[in-house]
């Protein structure tokens, strides 16, 4: 069995909620009567300025619109709530007397959802409200659910695209995003650099402190990392205790300066049992490439930093290589 508008609305957590719009007092109150006895909310403009100020106000779910009426008539309201987007799904019933076809085709023009012709029947406007409810009723449902629909298909897209231990973005996604920032400084002419950077000794604390504990300092290098990047930049996950950084718009002086902030701040924080170290403390060695200084290819570059931080590893490590 069908239910009806009203219980739809009362399990929806949902008050059907009226605009009447009438200069004419005896009207209103007949209207108001037959509404508020059916148990819907009901307020109440006397023109059609007020009208606007309502819907936008009280965001109604119907609007019961006199068309004969001082300052904004009932064509030009319709027309103004059909036209805004936020409103022009309120359906608009125009209660008229007039009776002409010149005058309904204009009321269907200005996007009248329905008609209903003075001196209306009570069974007859009940019936037209209910039917224009329903209809808004599971319009505003559909938008709920594609409101639903499109935040899960953002979470989706995000846990797709982030490392779920870090929160920094994947390997998967640092490839993609790498080929279009370098695609973007081939066609801008402008430069590219990228930060390889690794845990140093990391083996070492995750075999004597655990891997608990290691999962913990991975998370707050990741954060360190985030801290001195712009927006612009992007922070991944490369694989285990590796890092990549993409900075876009940013030549090789400039990469050195981002790189040696971040080596600084990791080598300053304390980290748990970090004095147990092979070095004293937990360090990071960073390899730096650049496009097109050193190429013009997305693959290249990773090779060339991963060669870089292989030296820097050599060198001692908590060190950064960037020729």
């Amino acid at each position: 069995m069908k239910r009806s508008v009203m219980n739809m609305a009362e399990n929806s957590g949902r008050n059907p909620k009226i605009l009447i719009v009438d200069d004419i007092p005896v009207n209103v109150e007949l209207q108001k009567t037959y509404l508020l006895s059916a148990g819907y909310s009901v307020v109440v403009a006397g023109d059609g300025e007020k009208a606007m100020e309502l819907v936008a106000e009280e965001k109604p779910d119907l609007v019961l619109l006199d068309v004969m009426m001082p300052k904004l008539n009932g064509f030009e309201v319709c027309e103004k709530i059909k036209s805004n987007p936020a409103t022009r799904f309120i359906p608009v019933v125009l209660v008229t007397a007039l009776q002409e076809v010149e005058d309904k085709v204009r009321g269907i023009e200005a996007g009248a959802d329905d008609f209903i012709s003075k001196p209306f029947n009570k069974m007859e406007l009940m019936a037209r409200v209910k039917s224009l409810l329903r209809i808004k009723l599971l319009h505003d449902q559909l938008e709920e659910k594609i409101v639903l629909l499109n935040e899960a298909r953002d979470q989706l897209e995000k846990l797709a695209s982030t490392d779920g231990l870090t929160g920094l973005y994947n390997h998967r996604y640092f490839k993609e995003q790498l080929r279009h920032e370098v695609d973007r400084a081939t066609r801008h002419n402008s430069p590219l650099s990228l930060l390889m950077m690794d845990i140093d000794f990391f083996k070492y604390y995750n075999d004597h402190q655990g891997h608990p504990a290691g999962d913990e300092v991975l998370r707050q290098i990741a954060q360190l990392i985030l801290k001195n990047l712009r927006k612009i930049d992007v922070a991944a996950r490369y694989g285990g205790e590796e890092f990549a950084v993409i900075l876009p718009e940013t030549d090789s002086e400039s990469a050195v300066v981002v790189a040696e902030k971040i080596r600084s701040f990791v080598q300053q924080t304390g980290f748990i049992k970090e004095e147990n170290q092979p070095n004293g403390c937990l360090t990071l060695s960073i390899g730096i490439a650049n496009f097109p200084e050193d190429t013009r290819e997305g693959r290249d570059l990773v090779n060339i930093a991963d060669r870089r931080l292989y030296k820097a590893k050599q060198a001692g490590r908590n060190t950064l290589v960037c020729d």
